[in-house]
Formats: structure tokens, sequence, C-alpha cells
């Protein structure tokens, strides 16, 4: 896909892998949308960065669990930037709880992690592909992790949404096609605020620890991530339906 004068929304676009993924698009000449719920200082930050690379831009608040901020966050996108041709699918919770500790998993961590990581994405997806339609197709991507298929992560509720959301990603794929072609990223251990906060003191030992067990010697940066996804949305327009594995080697690696 060519993407200069085409639009975007990006959830999740304040931080991390959404701004990296932002300012990728607005690099390639794609006006976006940087959604956030929580990170207003943040998204707004974003949208101007990619402004100064000469697109349209802007922040917008959205909680992703809530279908009617979803469709509301879709149609300004259309009206202020003039059409939808992208979503990037970023948003996404946990809470941290060793695996182990089965009790300490409650209904409010199952309903609130499956709500934006799984049934926001969903929405998000439901929202936007209309107005992906009315312009002659579109593309979706998801951002997954390799959580889904390891059992190992932040906590058991966040693998299993991960799991569901490559399934998500696959029966979207068959539902929207031949018109929007949906895929999905699977990061591994991404370097970032986002594991810093979850993490604590941990952090810096558990990222040394990571990348002396990893192939390729080094955990992902934001940017890393964002290449791939990219990848699919630059790249050849008859892949749809898969999950890329993005994690230098941390699936093979024992």
């Amino acid at each position: 896909m060519a993407l200069s004068g085409k639009a975007a929304i990006v959830t999740g676009g304040g931080t991390g892998v959404g701004r990296a993924t932002a300012l990728a698009l607005a690099k390639a000449g794609c006006n976006v949308l940087v959604n956030y719920s929580r990170s207003a200082d943040e998204a707004e930050s974003t949208a101007r960065d990619a402004a100064t690379l000469g697109v349209a831009a802007l922040a917008h608040r959205a909680d992703v669990s809530d279908d009617a901020a979803c469709r509301a966050m879709v149609d300004r996108a259309v009206k202020e930037l003039g059409r939808l041709d992208i979503l990037v699918n970023n948003a996404g919770t946990t809470r941290f709880i060793p695996l182990a500790n089965l009790d300490e998993v409650t209904d409010d961590d199952w309903r609130r992690i499956f709500d934006v990581n799984v049934k926001g994405a969903f929405q998000c997806a439901r929202a936007a592909a209309d107005a992906m339609r009315k312009t002659g197709g579109g593309q979706i991507v998801n951002v997954t992790s390799i959580a889904a298929y390891r059992g190992k992560g932040s906590s058991i509720p966040y693998c299993a949404s991960k799991a569901a959301l490559n399934t998500l990603t696959v029966s979207l794929a068959c539902a929207l096609a031949p018109l929007i072609r949906v895929n999905a990223v699977a990061p591994g251990f991404i370097s970032g605020r986002w594991l810093e906060q979850g993490l604590g003191r941990a952090y810096e030992r558990i990222l040394e620890q990571t990348e002396a067990k990893l192939p390729l010697g080094r955990v992902n940066q934001p940017e890393d991530v964002a290449a791939a996804i990219m990848s699919f949305i630059a790249g050849p327009e008859t892949i749809t339906g898969q999950v890329l594995v993005c994690d230098s080697g941390m699936m093979i690696a024992g």
C-alpha cells in the first residue's frame, strides 16, 4: 500500500510501540489519529511530532473497551482526516501477577484485560470496517504477544487474552476479506516504560538476564515492533490472517 495521503488510527498511540508506529506512518506520508486512554500528554506530544513530518495528526481519547467510544473515534478520524485506511490495534492492558499465584487473579482482572485486549480490538475493527470499504479497502494490524504461545507473561489472563487476539486476527481476516486484510505482530520483551512500571526494581535485572539468553542478544525496542507492523502495511498485498513473531529469538531460546 502506498501510504502518502492515507489515514490511520493507532490505538494506545501515545507511548512505546504505538508512538513508534504513529511516527513511522507519518514518515511515510500517512495522516494519523493517535488514540489514548490515560496518556494525554504523551499522545498530544506524539501527534505534534507526527505533524512536524508534514501530515495531519491529532490525539483522541477513547477507551477501546467502550463500543460507542470506538465508533466516535472512527467518525472523528474520517471527519478530520478525510478517510480511514489503516487501523493498528495496539491498546492493551494487564496486571502483573505471578503465574503460580492463582488466587490473586480476580474476576475484574479477567474482565478488564479481555475487554481491552480482545473485545477492544474487535470493536475498533468493526467500527473501522465500513470506513475502510468506502476507500476501496484497508488494513488492520493487531499487536499481540509471544505470551500467546509460551503461556508466560505478566499474568495468566494476559496470556490468554493474547491467544484470543491471535484467533480473532484470523477470524477477522476471513470475515473482512477481500477488501480488508488483517494481520498481527507478536513481540517478545519490549524495552520501555510499560515493563519498567510493571516489573519495578527488577526491570534491569530481568532485562539483562533476558538479553543474555536471546539468540540475537537484545530485546525489542519499540521501533523494532513498529517496523514489523509496517512490513504488513507497506508490504505485499497477498498476506492476511498471519501472525508475525518479533522476539529476537525468544521463542527458540528454550
